[in-house]
């Protein structure tokens, strides 16, 4: 992960660094590596050190059909060409980033450690208003197909109606015998 662009803010670079799999949003090692100011294989070998501090829910290694997957994503690619092809990458879910965070206990990664958190939090919210409006949707249309029977029968009565007000001479009194 690179400095962020000009006028893009830690939290909206880290949150464009989160992918989702198995199910959960996660960082790759590399990614949480270099936003806390070390090398992968440092940060790994902490984790290692201190592997009963990271559940299968705070860290996972990737299969190598996701780390084919991954590779392909034009997003991560260039962050993983670096990468030993013989081991997948480890990722960290929010809970696991802040404990890697804990282990290392730089400043630095206390310090990114608050941008990871609001990341993760900013996705959630993002997510949560996505699903406030996919409901919302679905009372519309189910208002909208109590109120017009089907959307298929309102839109055919549309174009019905149209097709008259165009036909030639039915702006005239020759036509439908009303006046547009």
């Amino acid at each position: 992960m690179k400095a962020p662009p000009a006028g893009m803010l830690p939290v909206e670079h880290i949150t464009r660094s989160i992918l989702a799999f198995r199910g959960h949003k996660v960082l790759l090692d590399s990614e949480l590596a270099e936003l806390y100011g070390v090398r992968t294989k440092a940060l790994n070998q902490a984790v290692k050190r201190n592997i009963e501090r990271f559940p299968r829910d705070f860290m996972f290694r990737l299969t190598r059909a996701e780390t084919r997957s991954l590779m392909r994503s034009q997003f991560v690619t260039a962050s993983q060409t670096h990468r030993d092809p013989r081991f997948a990458p480890y990722v960290f879910t929010e809970h696991g980033s802040i404990m890697a965070a804990t282990i290392l206990n730089s400043p630095r990664a206390v310090e990114m450690s608050i941008y990871v958190v609001r990341a993760f939090v900013q996705l959630r919210e993002m997510l949560a208003s996505n699903k406030a409006l996919a409901k919302r949707l679905a009372e519309l249309e189910t208002h909208m197909r109590r109120q017009f029977g089907t959307y298929d029968a309102a839109l055919a009565g549309i174009f019905n109606t149209l097709r008259k007000l165009t036909r030639p001479g039915a702006a005239s009194n020759g036509g439908t015998g009303h006046k547009l």
